[in-house]
């Protein structure tokens, strides 16, 4: 029985010092810079959302985090750049739902976006169908008719193939039976600064950055493209109720680490980030911006990942969207 029970106390022993061993090299992380990849170039949805996270998870983490703007084929560039990165939690990124469920129908990949160490599913924001304010139109059913007037005349811009613009103005274009023009840009920043220039004169974007816009008069506004209004611009209809039943489409973003990541380090990355996801200043400056937080755990974001790769699947199909 002595036997025995030295035997027990032994494994006890072992056990908690596994355990405490496990906590040590936790609480270390992270000894150094954090570098977190924005497949896109500053100005867009995920570099606003970005910085917004990052300034208040410094303090709780210790350490910087360095924003990598890395823009290119609809954020495939600084996908592969975070896959190839060591996993060792010092290289993570942010991207959205064009990057992270709609590219694998439209590249040749080196990497499976399956594979990457979920962390958390940050939020999901409506779009706004926006248009230069010199475009003789003040509502869904005009542009439509002006579409159909001047088919394949009027030109629209994207963050790029498969982005969440191009992705909803396709959806339109296939339901309201209209011809439009896609100019493809390298992000959402680049797109914006062009319909603010007149150099498109139209954009499905995120709210997140077209709302100073929107508030300044810059550009005009003519629905959101969400399920429901936003209560942002309560006055705003959708799109569905401005002209185009069934229509609805939204923008989301998630962080990720590359493949095989300690699962120490994505825990303790999701436990500070929804921390910092349920301050009140986050939740109003999300708000502001027409955005819902989500947070979660890494296993819910996976299944939202496995989930919504099947829905685009079948619309990129539909679509017959190519890259060009």
């Amino acid at each position: 029985m002595k036997g025995v029970l030295h035997i027990a106390i032994g494994i006890a022993l072992a056990g908690a010092s596994a355990v405490a061993g496990a906590q040590t090299k936790d609480a270390a992380y992270p000894s150094k810079p954090i570098r977190c990849i924005i497949p896109f170039p500053p100005g867009g949805t995920a570099d606003i959302q970005a910085r917004m996270l990052f300034e208040r998870l410094v303090p709780r983490i210790g350490q910087q985090v360095i924003i990598d703007n890395r823009g290119g084929a609809n954020g495939s560039i600084g996908m592969e750049l975070t896959a190839r990165a060591p996993a060792d939690g010092y290289t993570i990124v942010l991207a959205t739902v064009g990057t992270w469920v709609i590219n694998p129908y439209l590249y040749k990949l080196s990497y499976d976006v399956l594979d990457f160490a979920p962390i958390v599913h940050v939020g999901t924001t409506p779009g706004v169908l926006v248009v230069h304010p010199s475009l003789p139109v003040r509502s869904v059913k005009e542009l439509i008719a002006l579409a159909r007037q001047r088919s394949g005349e009027l030109t629209y811009g994207s963050a790029g193939i498969g982005g969440f613009g191009h992705m909803s103005a396709e959806l339109f274009s296939v339901m309201a039976k209209v011809k439009m023009s896609h100019v493809p840009y390298k992000g959402t920043g680049p797109s914006t600064a062009d319909l603010l220039g007149g150099h498109i004169q139209i954009l499905f974007n995120s709210a997140v950055p077209s709302m100073p816009h929107i508030r300044s008069g810059k550009v005009r506004a003519l629905a959101s493209t969400g399920a429901k209004r936003m209560a942002l611009l309560p006055e705003l209809p959708t799109i569905a109720e401005a002209g185009v039943p069934g229509y609805e489409n939204s923008t989301w973003t998630g962080i990720g680490a590359p493949p095989k990541t300690p699962r120490a380090i994505t825990e303790r990355l999701n436990r500070e980030l929804n921390a910092v996801l349920q301050l009140p200043e986050v939740q109003q400056t999300a708000g502001n911006e027409g955005t819902v937080l989500t947070g979660g755990t890494p296993e819910q974001f996976h299944a939202t990942l496995e989930s919504e790769l099947g829905k685009f699947e079948k619309l990129v199909k539909a679509a017959g969207i190519k890259p060009e």
